[in-house]
C-alpha cells in the first residue's frame, strides 16, 4: 500500500437534516367548504450513515471531505400527506473503523463487517400535522409542529487494522524483511530506523492452501505512550490483532530488557494488549551458528514462547508459521 494513501484517521463536521414542519391545512373542496383539519405530518431528516466496505483499507476518501450534510425534511400537505424525508448520506469505510465524539472521545461503535449499517448522526424528526392536535374542545386546530432541527457535530474515525498476527518491535528490528519474506507485500527496507512509516498487510500462505493475515506496524521506541518516535498512533491497530509476534534481533544488547519495554509500551497504552497471545521471534539468525544459538538460548528469560528465525536464509520460518497458525486456532 501507498504511503501516501493510507489514512487511518479522519475528523469530520456532521450536519444531519432538519425534520420538516407539519402542515396546519384545512380540508376543502367544492363539496366541503369548512371541512377539519387534515395537515399531514413533516418528514424526517437525513441521516449520516456509516457503511461497512470490505474492498476498502484505507479512509483516504474522507479525508478532503471535511464537511458532511444530509438532506432536509419536506414539510407536510394537505389530506394527511407526510413530507419526503431528507436524503441520507452513506460513507462508506473500510472493516475495522471506529466512530468516536470529537469532543468527548466517547466510542459510538464500531464497523466490523461487510454491508453493515450505523447511524452516525441522525435526522431531526418531522413535526406533527395539526390533525394530531384536533379534539372535541379544539375541533380546528390552526397550528402544527415545526421539525426538530437537525444536529452538527464533529466526529473522529479511526482505523484499527484487521490483522491474525501484528508484528511489534523496535525500529530497524528486522519486521519489514520478514513480511516480506512471509508474504507479497513489498514494504520499504532499509538500514535506518523508521523505514516503515505507515501499517503494512501482507497474506501468509500457510499449508493445505490456508492462510492468515500479518500486519507490520511502525516500530516502538521506549516512552512511545508518551507520543515518543510515532507515538501511538499506530499502537491502536494492535488491539485488533488476535496474536503478537514480537520481533527482536538477535545482535540486541539485551533481548530480554528489549521484550520488557516493548510489553512495557503496551501495558502502559492499554493493559488489556498483554492478555493476547505472544510469541517472539530472534531475527536476524543468519548471523549465528548453531553452537551460539545454543549457548544464546538459555538466556532468553521471557514470558512467551521463542524461536530463532532468519528473513534471508528461511531459517525457522516454517516453524514460525506452524506456532502462529496454531496460536490462532488453538
Amino acid at each position: 500500500m501507498a504511503d501516501q494513501n493510507f489514512i487511518d484517521y479522519v475528523k469530520i463536521c456532521c450536519r444531519s437534516g432538519h425534520g420538516g414542519a407539519g402542515s396546519a391545512h384545512f380540508h376543502r373542496d367544492k363539496m366541503t367548504p369548512k371541512g377539519g383539519p387534515d395537515g399531514g405530518d413533516g418528514g424526517r431528516g437525513g441521516n449520516i450513515i456509516l457503511r461497512g466496505n470490505a474492498q476498502m483499507w484505507t479512509l483516504l476518501p474522507l479525508k478532503f471531505k471535511k464537511h458532511v450534510i444530509a438532506g432536509d425534511g419536506g414539510s407536510g400537505g394537505s389530506s394527511r400527506s407526510t413530507g419526503a424525508s431528507g436524503q441520507d448520506i452513506i460513507l462508506d469505510v473500510p472493516l475495522g473503523t471506529v466512530a468516536k465524539d470529537a469532543e468527548t472521545e466517547e466510542v459510538h461503535f464500531e464497523i466490523n463487517d461487510d454491508g453493515e449499517t450505523r447511524i452516525l448522526v441522525s435526522g431531526g424528526r418531522g413535526g406533527l400535522g395539526n390533525e394530531h392536535f384536533k379534539s372535541a374542545t379544539n375541533q380546528t386546530p390552526r397550528y402544527a409542529q415545526p421539525g426538530e432541527e437537525g444536529k452538527t457535530e464533529w466526529k473522529i474515525l479511526e482505523l484499527k487494522l484487521l490483522a491474525d498476527v501484528g508484528l511489534v518491535g523496535f525500529p530497524n528490528a528486522g519486521k519489514s524483511t520478514l513480511l516480506s519474506s512471509v508474504t507479497a507485500a513489498k514494504p520499504d527496507i532499509a538500514n535506518y530506523a523508521f523505514t516503515t512509516l505507515v501499517p503494512q498487510l501482507g497474506l501468509v500462505r500457510y499449508r493445505d492452501m490456508r492462510s492468515f493475515v500479518m500486519a507490520d506496524l511502525p516500530g516502538i521506541i521506549e516512552n512511545a505512550h508518551l507520543g515518543k518516535g510515532l507515538g501511538i498512533r499506530f499502537l491502536r491497530h494492535i488491539e485488533r490483532n488476535s496474536v503478537l509476534l514480537f520481533v527482536v534481533s538477535c545482535d540486541s544488547d539485551d533481548i530480554n530488557n528489549d521484550v520488557e519495554v516493548l510489553l512495557n509500551e503496551l501495558r502502559q497504552y492499554n493493559p488489556e494488549l498483554l492478555d493476547k497471545k505472544m510469541l517472539l521471534a530472534i531475527s536476524k539468525a543468519d548471523m549465528l551458528d548453531e553452537e551460539m544459538i545454543a549457548q544464546l538460548n538459555p538466556s532468553i528469560k521471557v514470558e512467551m514462547p521463542f524461536l530463532f528465525i532468519s528473513s534471508v536464509s528461511g531459517y525457522g520460518l516454517e516453524k514460525m508459521k506452524d506456532m502462529i497458525w496454531n496460536m490462532i486456532n488453538g
